[in-house]
């Protein structure tokens, strides 16, 4: 009954995923799910999003790789992603563009929480006039507790008003192009810096994930920043969706982070905050050590 959807998603893993000997394995899972009628219970397209998930993760523990079920038809465009630019572009806007909060605290902390990192072709305005605004403080608590990740590029906008050198951020190697990018810190941004001299506190939790964790690594390999709360949840392997079903779309990882200083990444690892703390209370920590910085 769900073969169909089942063989798509495998020649997908096939196609896209990383590693492509663990692609082989995850479908050899799948199928012998589906032959023991392990899916034949699911009474509906969420339930069985659900099963094929935890299915998906079972090898490797890759928490990127998922069934996803879509309220919405899923459109098809060119190449089979489920990417729709309308409706993301909607999403963000009512999002405020991942900016949860913007705050001058008292004794000029800047606090800045936010809960996406969208795509910079539509966040840059947004990410601009937020660093703008927190450029003069004295010292800044960058919140990523309820973060679950986004654009590399949005990523290395936000670390650019940090640093007054260059500095060679991330790589990500693209299986399916078989090809590395660079992300560097910007050249120039719009507006005045931070810089970076500056304290910067950044708040962690277990759900901070993916793009948030690259951040989050980021700044600590450059030890430009505090990381203060829990480890974040380990996901870093960037990847695109595809229409598995007119309710049904994969995510599917096609790429992996590797860090110029350490070599490697915070996958299934995670990040490890400098100062380990309950989410709830990592706040007050950072700001009290704000408020003491010179």
């Amino acid at each position: 009954m769900r073969e169909p959807e089942i063989e798509l998603l495998c020649s997908q893993l096939a196609a896209y995923y990383v590693f492509p000997d663990t692609a082989h394995e995850i479908a050899t899972v799948l199928r012998k799910r589906l032959s023991e009628g392990a899916y034949a219970t699911a009474s509906d397209d969420e339930a069985f999003a659900r099963q094929v998930t935890e299915d998906l993760q079972s090898v490797n523990g890759d928490k990127h790789l998922r069934l996803l079920h879509s309220e919405e038809e899923v459109e098809e465009s060119d190449g089979g992603s489920a990417w729709d630019p309308v409706a993301y572009q909607r999403q963000a806007e009512q999002d405020a563009f991942g900016i949860r909060k913007l705050e001058r605290l008292e004794g000029n902390i800047g606090l800045l929480e936010l809960s996406s990192l969208h795509d910079a072709e539509i966040a840059t305005p947004a990410i601009t006039a937020a660093m703008t605004l927190l450029a003069h403080t004295k010292a800044l608590i960058i919140d990523l507790r309820g973060n679950g990740g986004g654009d590399p590029h949005t990523v290395a906008l936000i670390c650019s008003y940090l640093f007054d050198e260059p500095v060679h951020l991330n790589d990500i190697y693209n299986r399916p192009n078989d090809t590395t990018h660079q992300f560097w810190t910007l050249p120039h941004v719009p507006g005045p810096k931070f810089g970076g001299k500056k304290p910067v506190y950044v708040l962690t939790s277990s759900r901070t994930f993916s793009g948030a964790e690259e951040l989050s690594y980021n700044l600590q390999q450059n030890n430009r920043a505090t990381l203060i709360g829990e480890t974040t949840r380990g996901g870093a392997h960037p990847g695109d969706r595809y229409r598995v079903g007119p309710h049904l779309k994969s995510s599917i990882p096609n790429g992996r982070a590797i860090n110029p200083i350490s070599g490697t990444n915070w996958e299934g690892v995670g990040v490890v905050p400098h100062i380990e703390a309950e989410a709830d209370k990592a706040f007050e920590i950072a700001y009290e050590k704000a408020t003491a910085s010179e």
